[in-house]
């Protein structure tokens, strides 16, 4: 099935997905790490926000890919999908979380590692429940454009 999402839909998909990172993620962090709420939910949101800038970019890429090689998003798909996506955030995130903790780039590596063993099943399980909904609702829509 090849999907075709609005700019709208793929900022409602984004949000949904950092909000409910979010509120799993800063208190868990702040236990976890022994810092603040407010300090680990700043790192937290300042990550949200390349998070969501670089989801919408890396699906919308991801769409175009499906579009062009004709693959379905099958199993090892949405497992490709998750490792690229979180690679690309790596590389973004490990600097700004060494510098917010003041620690090197090696344990901001390190910690990030952890989080990425949080976040490969989240996008996994999100992305899979969207579609499945998403699916839902276009066929409702339909349904009841017909009658």
């Amino acid at each position: 099935m090849l999907i075709k999402k609005s700019i709208k839909e793929r900022f409602f998909h984004a949000l949904g997905f950092e909000a409910l990172a979010l509120a799993i993620c800063a208190p868990l962090g702040a236990w976890l790490l022994g810092y603040s709420l407010a300090h680990i939910g700043l790192l937290t949101l300042m990550i949200s926000l390349i998070a969501m800038t670089w989801n919408m970019l890396f699906n919308a890429l991801f769409d175009r890919a499906q579009r062009r090689m004709g693959f379905k998003r099958t199993v090892a798909a949405r497992v490709v999908h998750s490792l690229l996506f979180e690679i690309g955030l790596i590389l973004a995130v490990v600097p700004l979380a060494a510098w917010w903790l003041d620690i090197g780039l090696w344990e901001a590596f390190v910690l990030d590692i952890g989080i990425v063993l949080f976040f490969l099943p989240y996008t996994f399980a999100y992305n899979w429940t969207y579609d499945y909904v998403r699916a839902r609702v276009v066929a409702h829509r339909s349904r009841a454009l017909v009658a």
